[in-house]
Formats: structure tokens, sequence, C-alpha cells
């Protein structure tokens, strides 16, 4: 598990670089606030999550409980899961826009065109809601 980045992951990049792009500048992992969220835009007071499908227990075809050792993974997913929720929860009553984009948005069968993934962002960071999810599949997690 060492070997496992938490920070600057391909999705991350990916989102990193086409906000960017599209002229949105941001900070990145600001350990002050709830979660470490992964992007920050303090002028906009919102975040964005960018959750790999595994560690977070994702319910997408990216994500398969390990065979051994089921009962230490099913723990460590689910604490994480727990986590991100507690997190999102005090972004949102301090006022801060949640987006949480699911690594299966960008990569795997499901995942949807990348300029359709930043034009949602974007999207979203001009004028969206509390709480938002981007992810793989059909409908693209709306």
């Amino acid at each position: 598990m060492a070997g496992i980045r938490g920070k600057d992951t391909r999705p991350e990049m990916i989102l990193r670089r086409g906000l960017h792009a599209r002229g949105f500048r941001f900070r990145l992992h600001v350990r002050r606030l709830p979660g470490t969220p992964d992007l920050v835009f303090p002028g906009r007071r919102a975040v964005i999550f960018v959750h790999g499908c595994f560690w977070h227990g994702h319910d997408c075809h990216m994500f398969r409980l390990p065979a051994t050792r089921r009962e230490f993974w099913r723990a460590k997913i689910e604490g994480n899961a727990a986590r991100d929720v507690a997190a999102e929860d005090a972004l949102v009553a301090d006022g801060w826009r949640v987006l949480t984009l699911w690594e299966c948005a960008l990569k795997g069968r499901e995942r949807l065109p990348v300029e359709a993934v930043l034009d949602r962002a974007a999207g979203w960071l001009v004028n969206g809601p509390a709480r938002e999810t981007i992810a793989g599949g059909a409908n693209g997690g709306f």
C-alpha cells in the first residue's frame, strides 16, 4: 500500500490541467480544511475531491472487495467512506460547496469523455449546488 499515491493521481492531474486551462485557479491539498480536499477554490468557496473507486468504496464496475482478508478490507474501506461523509458534511456546514469526482468518470470501461467531465466541473464551479458528484456510467453520475 505504500506505493499507492494519495496525491497527483492521473485523474487528479487531468482535472487540474483542464480546469487551469479554462482559467480556474486553485490551491492544492489544503490541510486546514476537513478531509484535505484535492482542489480548493477559496474565492468560490468550493472544493473538489478526486476519489479512487477502490479506496473509497464506490459502487461501480471498478470496485471489488479483495478475496483475501475480506474483513480487513471491508473495515478499511468503510472507514474511508465514513470519513469522506464526515468531511463533506463539515465543509458544507461551514459554507463550502463540495464536488466529488470519482475515478470511474475518467478511467475504465464506463468512463466519460474528458471534455464532458471538465465542462461539468467548470459549470459546477461557476454556479453549482452545495453537493455534486461526477461518476462514470451511462448516466454520468447525473
